[in-house]
């Protein structure tokens, strides 16, 4: 539910922060005051759509923020939506920001964070309903309408033993479809799949060839440089020109020279030691540089050889995948998948013997989850008919509309007919009114009237209280069309709704603010020749006041009356708490 609300420069509301209870809040005001911008911002805050002219004149942003205390309704739907992003910083709470700024751009947050307004709206659906002139009216859509009757008809049981056997049907069918599919494709496929996997085979790629092969082209291609450079390095150290001595013969001189001084000089004998370690190394160099010159071969065909294989792996990694493995990975699953086409009819008759036997049980399953919600369905439609009737619409008539769709590729359903069936079953379901006698049943989309459209949501949300999980709902002058006498109704009614859910409503009825359990009183100043607005929440004696303003004029009949509406109020709700209380 909502329990802050914080508006800086949004139209012509300075500055706001109230804080919100449990029960009936109600707003009351004079037109103009700003009533229904406080509930425009709130609708913001959900994703609704705004712009820059909500910005309060000579600003440059509007900023909006409001705190939400999750209930154990909402918390795993809100919970899902903001694990993912790391968006969850309280289990219990939740804040929603929203930022209008003068170019054009706005910047939706949660918990402090930005996000897209796409995530405000969905977050929305599970916070905030709201009811009255904006477009946000969730029992307006049709899509939801099965989703509350299933709720009220108490028929989870049904559904979900209906929706197992339809996900054990649709497995089956998913299965069944992708082998007829490639039953169809087979010969194409089968000589496509064939081909690659004999490319593949043919060619033998071994993993980390590539790098042994580029090595040895290396090496081909450079031989005579690679030949040329080993001579010279023989010549210098073992086989050089007469006239001019090798490495090995000073090497040998310095052998020999070293040898007198450790004879004079004992001490120094690790001179020696040393002088004979670098012959050692010059003879074995010089034999390492005679073995590799024996290696070194021109080798045209072979460096041809291997120019042709390193092109024939990097057509099959263009081909197959980037990497080796990547392309023995694509045959090893290309054979696999040739070994299904070669079962696929064997695996197609298993499968549809297998739909054979899931139709007939989920025709049976849907028929039931069928009647129990038509049952449920006439419950609905007493009981949102009867609220009309205390809502002075006596006579209007509510119905769900059943259809079920024809579909060739449907659940048989009797005399050869077919009908589209869902994992929700066969049932398309669309809540109808007729707002006066004598009216045929019209869907609820189609209600021209704002006052039969409030008065509709308000029934209907009376008798769908238990399914409805929406924590807060929102009524925008609900009373509009209605006198003071419905007015007692109508608050008495929204009172009772505030039992199990938190309910905002801005109203110009005395009778129905009279209910509320905070009320706030909504007031347009001017300071500095500057338009504002301030809210004040009242006690009983300013609700005295405010309450007979609103009947005409601040005089003693006035005071009197809206004293009586207070307590007349009062002891409607108290003999309301009295019929709930346990009797002793």
């Amino acid at each position: 539910m909502l329990v802050e609300l914080r508006i800086t420069n949004f139209a012509i509301i300075d500055h706001l922060e109230l804080e919100f209870g449990n029960g009936l809040i109600t707003f009351t005001g004079e037109t103009g005051a700003g009533k229904s911008i406080i509930l425009d911002a709130i609708e913001a805050l959900v994703g609704g759509r705004v712009d820059s002219t909500s910005i309060r004149a000579e600003t440059e942003r509007a900023t909006l923020e409001a705190v939400f205390r999750l209930t154990d309704h909402n918390r795993p739907f809100l919970t899902s939506l903001l694990e993912p992003d790391e968006l969850m910083d309280d289990p219990n709470y939740i804040t929603l920001g929203r930022e209008i700024r003068r170019e054009g751009r706005t910047i939706a947050r949660v918990n402090g964070r930005t996000v897209n307004v796409s995530l405000l709206r969905d977050l929305g659906a599970y916070l905030v309903d709201i009811h009255g002139q904006s477009e946000h009216l969730s029992l307006l859509n049709v899509r939801k309408h099965l989703a509350l009757l299933d709720r009220f008809a108490v028929s989870s049981a049904a559904l979900q033993d209906y929706q197992q056997v339809y996900r054990m049907y649709r497995k089956v069918r998913r299965e069944l479809e992708d082998l007829i599919q490639k039953e169809k494709d087979a010969e194409r496929r089968t000589e496509l799949l064939q081909f690659q996997v004999d490319e593949i085979e043919n060619a033998r790629p071994v993993p980390g060839e590539e790098g042994e092969l580029k090595e040895e082209r290396n090496r081909l291609a450079n031989a005579e440089n690679l030949a040329e450079s080993g001579r010279t390095a023989l010549a210098f150290l073992d086989e050089g020109e007469p006239e001019m001595p090798t490495i090995s013969e000073l090497t040998g001189q310095l052998v020999h020279a070293i040898s007198g001084l450790v004879k004079i000089d004992p001490a120094r004998n690790n001179l020696a030691e040393q002088a004979d370690q670098i012959a050692v190394l010059v003879d074995e160099l010089a034999r390492d540089i005679r073995a590799y010159l024996e290696e070194v071969e021109f080798n045209p065909r072979r460096l041809e050889f291997i120019e042709e294989r390193l092109e024939l792996l990097r057509n099959l990694e263009r081909k197959y995948g980037g990497s080796l493995e990547q392309v023995l990975a694509y045959a090893q699953n290309a054979s696999e998948e040739l070994e299904k086409i070669a079962h696929a009819t064997e695996r197609i008759a298993v499968l549809t013997e297998e739909e054979k036997k899931l139709l007939p049980q989920i025709k049976q399953k849907a028929e039931a989850l069928s009647t129990q919600r038509k049952q449920a369905a006439k419950v609905l439609g007493r009981g949102v008919e009867k609220e009309l009737n205390d809502l002075s619409m006596a006579g209007a008539r509510f119905e769900v509309g059943f259809t079920a769709q024809a579909d060739e590729q449907g659940l048989p359903w009797g005399d050869g007919q077919r009908v589209h069936f869902d994992e929700n079953g066969i049932d398309q379901v669309e809540f109808l009114i007729a707002p006066n006698p004598g009216e045929g049943l019209k869907p609820m989309v189609k209600i021209a009237s704002g006052g039969e459209t409030a008065r509709l949501m308000l029934a209907l949300k009376r008798v769908l209280t238990q399914a409805d999980e929406i924590p807060t709902l929102i009524f925008d002058e609900i009373d509009q069309g209605i006198g003071g006498r419905v007015g007692f109704v109508v608050g008495e009614k929204l009172w009772q709704l505030a039992r199990d859910h938190q309910v905002l409503c801005v109203t110009h009825l005395p009778q129905l603010a009279a209910f509320g359990d905070q009320h706030y009183r909504v007031l347009k100043t001017v300071k500095e020749e500057r338009t504002q607005t301030r809210v004040e929440m009242m006690g009983f004696e300013e609700r005295r006041k405010e309450l007979a303003q609103m009947l005409g004029a601040l005089s003693e009949a006035h005071l009197t009356t809206a004293e009586e509406t207070l307590r007349t109020a009062q002891a409607r709700t108290r003999a309301f708490l009295q019929k709930q209380s346990p009797r002793i």
